[in-house]
């Protein structure tokens, strides 16, 4: 689960928050969310989907699964970026960016 462990800590630190703050927003102990950012533990379903949640991204990415983007891990990782920033918007900020992403590809 070293991916799993890697993934929590990297999207906390890409929303900007503590872990411990992760763990607060998911209801969980510190120590036990500190059990799955070493990579000692691994959560339940249920746990894990509720991690997912609150960090606003998905069960996918946290496991890095799946080949996205026709197996194109750059582009693949640049899209969760995205989707990842995109689930922190507001509705204004979203639809903005959809206008700017439609423009970029229109120009292709």
């Amino acid at each position: 689960m070293d991916i799993f462990a890697n993934r929590l800590r990297e999207r906390a630190h890409q929303l900007g928050i503590s872990n411990s703050e992760a763990a607060r927003r998911a209801g969980l102990e510190e120590r036990r969310y500190g059990h799955y950012i070493a990579g000692r533990r691994e959560p339940d379903l249920a746990t894990f989907k509720k991690i997912a949640k609150v960090l606003s991204t998905t069960p996918n990415w946290l496991l890095d699964a799946g080949e996205p983007m026709g197996g194109d891990k750059e582009k693949a990782a640049l899209f969760e970026r995205l989707r990842n920033a995109a689930a922190t918007m507001t509705k204004e900020e979203l639809a903005l960016c959809v206008i700017q992403a439609e423009t970029a590809a229109a120009k292709r």
